[in-house]
C-alpha cells in the first residue's frame, strides 16, 4: 500500500487566523474562549464561547462571494488557501483529475439557516435570497474548495457530529493509500455560534458554567467554538519527487460505532477504534507516547476516554502524555478533529505538546499523565488523535513524525 504524508495545513480558530497564530496560542497555553460578541446573548444561560473574532469575511472575499458563502464555508476556504500555499502544489489538468476533497462539518451553514428562519418565522417574510440553499447545504465547504482549486477527483462532505473531521481525514488517507487519488484537501469546519444552536446545546445540559477544564475534577462541561483546519495529503513518492516539505506521515485510521446510546459514550467503542487505528498503522501500543484527546470536559467523556486508552493500550498507557486542546480553542464540533490534527503535528514536528489549560484538580478516574496548564517539551515518534462523537461514532488517527525515510 502507498504511504500518505501531510504537506500543508491551514487554520482559522479563536486563537487567530492562520496556522502560526494557532500554534503560537497552543505553545503559550492561551485561551481563545471569552464573552460572546457576535450575537445577542439575552435569553441564553451561556454567554461565552470560542469565537474566531479576528476572522472577518469581508477581508478575504468580495461581496459577490459572500452572497454565496456562509461563514463556515468562508473559514474552510481561508484554511484551504493557507494549506495549499504551504504545500506548494501546482496541479496540472491531469493531476487535478486525481485530486480529492473530503471535508467534515456537523451542521453546515448555520448562520444562513438561523438568519432565514428568523426572517420567515419571526418576521413573516415570504421570500428569501435565491442562494440560501447553496449557502446552507452541508457540502458547501467541500464543493467550494473543489471549485476553487479545480480538484476533480472524488469530493464529498462528512457529517458525523464531533468526529466529522477525523472521519474526513481518515477517508482521504485511505483513498490515497489505496490508489483512488494522489492528493486530497481534507479536514473540517464549523461555525455554529448562533442563538438557535447555542440554545439547543443548552438543552443537553453539558455546557460549562465558567471555563473549559478537561480532565480536571471540578470541570463543569464543554464550551462551544468555531473554526476550520484543512490538511493537504499526498502520496509519499509524489511529494518527495517534487521536493515538498513533509510535515508528518499518517500511518493509520480506526473507526467504530458504539451501537448503544445516542449521547452516552461507550468505553468499548472508543477502545476498539484506538485498537483499529494501531492495527491499521501496524504500531504497537508501546510506540504511542502522545494522545491528543477528544477531552470535552464532560464527566462522561473524560472518564470514558481515559478508561478506553487504558483498555486499548494496556500497560503502555502509563507512558502516555495526554492533552485536550479544546481547553483553548473550544469544541469546534465538526471542525474539532482537524484543528487537533494540526496540534498533533506540532507535537511530532516541534516536540512541543500543547497543554490542557484551566486544570485545577486531579480526577482519580482520569489518572493518566495529563499535560496541564503549560506546554511540555518531549520527543515523540508517534501519536494518536481521538474523536468520539454523539451517535456513538468514533474516529482515531495515528500519525508519525517525519524523519526523511
Amino acid at each position: 500500500m502507498r504511504r500518505v504524508v501531510v504537506t500543508g495545513s491551514g487554520v482559522v480558530s479563536s486563537l487567530g487566523v492562520g496556522r502560526e497564530r494557532f500554534l503560537q496560542g497552543l505553545r503559550e497555553g492561551r485561551s481563545g474562549i471569552g464573552p460572546i460578541q457576535m450575537i445577542p446573548t439575552e435569553g441564553l444561560s451561556t454567554n461565552f464561547a470560542a469565537e474566531a473574532r479576528d476572522f472577518i469575511g469581508e477581508e478575504h472575499f468580495s461581496r459577490s462571494d459572500i452572497s454565496l458563502f456562509d461563514r463556515v464555508t468562508q473559514m474552510a476556504l481561508v484554511a484551504a488557501a493557507e494549506a495549499m500555499a504551504q504545500s506548494g502544489l501546482e496541479l496540472s489538468d491531469e493531476r487535478k483529475l486525481r485530486a480529492a476533497t473530503v471535508i467534515g462539518t456537523s451542521m453546515g451553514g448555520q448562520h444562513t439557516q438561523d438568519d432565514n428562519y428568523r426572517l420567515v418565522y419571526g418576521e413573516g417574510k415570504t421570500r428569501v435570497h435565491p442562494f440560501i440553499v447553496p449557502r446552507l447545504m452541508a457540502n458547501a465547504p467541500a464543493s467550494q474548495i473543489s471549485i476553487k482549486y479545480g480538484l476533480k477527483g472524488p469530493a464529498w462532505s462528512v457529517s458525523t457530529a464531533c468526529a466529522s473531521s477525523n472521519h474526513a481525514i481518515g477517508q482521504a488517507f485511505h483513498l490515497i493509500r489505496s490508489g483512488g487519488a494522489d492528493m486530497a484537501a481534507t479536514g473540517g469546519a464549523e461555525s455554529g455560534l448562533t442563538y438557535g444552536v447555542l440554545k439547543a446545546w443548552e438543552g443537553l445540559r453539558v455546557m460549562a458554567r465558567d471555563a473549559c477544564r478537561p480532565f480536571s475534577r471540578n470541570r463543569s462541561g464543554m464550551v462551544q467554538g468555531e473554526g476550520a483546519a484543512v490538511l493537504i495529503l499526498e502520496e509519499l513518492e509524489s511529494a518527495k519527487a517534487r521536493g515538498a516539505e513533509i510535515l508528518a506521515e499518517i500511518l493509520g485510521f480506526g473507526m467504530t460505532s458504539d451501537a448503544s446510546d445516542i449521547v452516552q459514550p461507550s468505553l468499548d467503542g472508543a477502545a476498539r477504534a484506538i485498537r483499529a487505528a494501531l492495527e491499521d498503522a501496524r504500531l504497537s501500543p508501546e510506540a504511542i507516547r502522545h494522545v491528543n484527546a477528544h477531552g470535552t470536559a464532560t464527566q462522561a467523556n473524560d472518564r470514558t476516554e481515559c478508561a478506553a486508552l487504558r483498555a486499548a493500550l494496556g500497560p503502555a498507557a502509563e507512558a502516555l502524555s495526554v492533552t485536550s486542546t479544546k481547553s483553548m480553542h473550544g469544541h469546534c464540533i465538526g471542525g474539532a478533529g482537524a484543528l487537533e490534527a494540526v496540534a498533533t503535528i506540532m507535537a511530532l514536528r516541534e516536540g512541543i505538546i500543547a497543554p490542557t489549560i484551566n486544570y485545577e484538580e486531579p480526577d482519580p478516574e482520569c489518572d493518566l499523565d495529563i499535560v496541564t496548564n503549560c506546554a511540555r517539551e518531549a520527543k515523540i515518534s508517534a501519536a494518536l488523535s481521538n474523536s468520539f462523537a454523539f451517535g456513538g461514532l468514533n474516529a482515531v488517527l495515528a500519525l508519525r513524525r517525519w524523519e526523511g525515510s
